[in-house]
């Protein structure tokens, strides 16, 4: 755990895979899963005499990402060739960016339901974005996989476009970690520019931390960590890495830069290499590429830039009415909020269709282990069913019925269910007669509403929905019981 002694800066190296067709070199698809070795060609597989072509599209997509982060492109863009041995890199050279990227500086805001759950109600610095660096674009290498004895290569991987995204050094815990990725895949998804799944390599990340004593303006030497293979590894394993940092200054050790490896077993960092600096790397311009002009990309991208998870917020805040914490959650995951859309499109009451959203349909298809792109319940069904109880044609509990009868038996109209189960609405002389009762019968809460309690007015309202045995439509007895109290 950090101490209050102790300044903590952590930064960001975060590999996207980009949703494209083909490789960014060479025209082999891109896909998960198929056999080993079944998507390579002759440039892929590094071979003699293979020159690689560019990715149109991975670059435009890459561009995308800068300008919803705010970044900068330069004029004119250009490859390098970042040269190291491993078994994975089959040309024992990787295409990638060195002095000119495709994008320069930004920032990536850290969304409030980003964090943890367990941290969202402190939250140190609520509203803050964290600087980038640059995005630059660069090829995949291939996947390797170690057995106990031996290691297996698969080259499918090798050449997939990658986009390396380098953030600044100024996070200052894992939780805000933790905000910073998941609200960086928001965007990403919601942009289309790559699925960002992390099981599946979409998503990987490398983070450098370091400590300092409060006071020290210098940061310290920094440790880059690397197999992270989810965010909550990503989470434990900055917390026991900056524990042990803290330990290594207060003995007296002096931390040397390297490269640890989380291993999530033992739940601690484990040192693999001394750290390499870009020198080591030998970096010069590919002969086999030109340089890029920016410009005619950059107009094209422009003009269709996706609203982002924030704007979404705000724009649902005002033209539904709902709160600020209701439209984020709606607008945490772009499927779900396009449903909400439809939805309330079609509903004369959206502030009431978020709320049942929100508290029912997610809790059901949390319950049944389905995502809104399975929901069986169409968003034109919801917006009936909350019109049916806005209407008093139905009451609350039975609209809860029908709703989960919706879900068993998707296609069915609320109002055909609502017939069928004999959800009638109350007679409204009925209901008169049993405010008029209730009200008689209860003298105290009624002084209190004469008084100019408005709250009092609930429990008056729960005993007629009681004698009313749920029939009654709330919203209209509350009308009623203040009218009657009040003359």
């Amino acid at each position: 755990m950090a101490s209050p002694d102790y300044l903590v800066s952590i930064g960001l190296e975060v590999h996207v895979q980009l949703k494209t067709e083909s490789k960014m070199f060479c025209g082999c698809a891109v896909r998960y899963g198929e056999p080993p070795n079944t998507l390579t060609c002759p440039t892929c597989l590094g071979l003699p005499g293979a020159l690689p072509k560019l990715n149109a599209g991975a670059i435009e997509r890459t561009i995308l990402t800068g300008q919803l982060l705010g970044c900068e492109t330069p004029e004119i863009v250009k490859w390098d060739r970042k040269n190291y041995f491993y078994p994975d890199m089959p040309k024992n050279y990787q295409i990638s960016q060195f002095d000119l990227p495709l994008c320069l500086g930004g920032a990536v805001p850290l969304y409030e339901l980003a964090y943890p759950k367990d941290a969202q109600k402190d939250i140190a610095r609520p509203g803050k974005a964290i600087a980038l660096t640059r995005i630059h674009l660069e090829e995949d290498v291939a996947k390797s996989t170690h057995h106990a004895t031996f290691t297996t290569i698969d080259f499918n991987r090798a050449g997939t476009p990658l986009m390396e995204i380098v953030s600044e050094p100024e996070l200052e815990s894992p939780e805000e970690t933790v905000a910073y990725l998941n609200s960086l895949r928001q965007i990403l998804v919601y942009s289309g520019v790559s699925d960002a799944d992390m099981e599946k390599g979409q998503m990987r990340c490398d983070v450098n931390i370091s400590v300092r004593p409060k006071g020290q303006s210098e940061l310290g030497t920094k440790i880059e960590l690397k197999n992270l293979n989810s965010v909550s590894a990503v989470r434990r394993a900055i917390h026991y890495e900056i524990g042990r940092q803290i330990g290594e200054v207060e003995a007296g050790r002096p931390i040397r830069q390297a490269t640890w490896r989380w291993n999530d077993e033992v739940g601690q960092t484990e040192l693999m290499r001394l750290k390499e600096d870009a020198h080591d790397y030998r970096y010069f311009p590919d002969p086999d590429l030109l340089t890029v002009r920016t410009t005619g990309i950059l107009a094209r991208v422009r003009e269709h830039l996706p609203e982002l998870p924030h704007e979404k917020v705000a724009r649902f805040e005002t033209a539904y009415q709902i709160t600020h914490y209701d439209a984020s959650v709606l607008a945490s995951d772009r499927a779900l909020a396009d449903w909400y859309e439809s939805a309330a499109a079609g509903s004369s009451a959206p502030k009431k269709v978020a709320n049942w959203v929100i508290n029912n349909l997610l809790a059901e298809l949390n319950g049944r282990d389905l995502t809104i792109d399975l929901c069986p319940v169409t968003p034109a069904a919801l917006a009936e069913l909350v019109d049916l109880v806005e209407s008093g044609k139905v009451a609350n509990n039975q609209a809860k019925e029908i709703f989960a009868h919706l879900f068993d038996h998707p296609g069915e109209s609320p109002a055909e269910i609502a017939k069928a189960k004999g959800f009638e609405p109350a007679d409204s002389g009925e209901i008169e007669a049993i405010v008029d009762e209730v009200i008689a019968a209860n003298p105290g809460p009624v002084g209190e509403v004469r008084d100019g309690n408005d709250k009092a007015a609930n429990f008056l309202v729960g005993q007629v929905m009681k004698q009313s045995k749920g029939k009654a439509n709330p919203k209209q007895v509350t009308e009623m019981v203040l009218a009657r109290i009040r003359g």
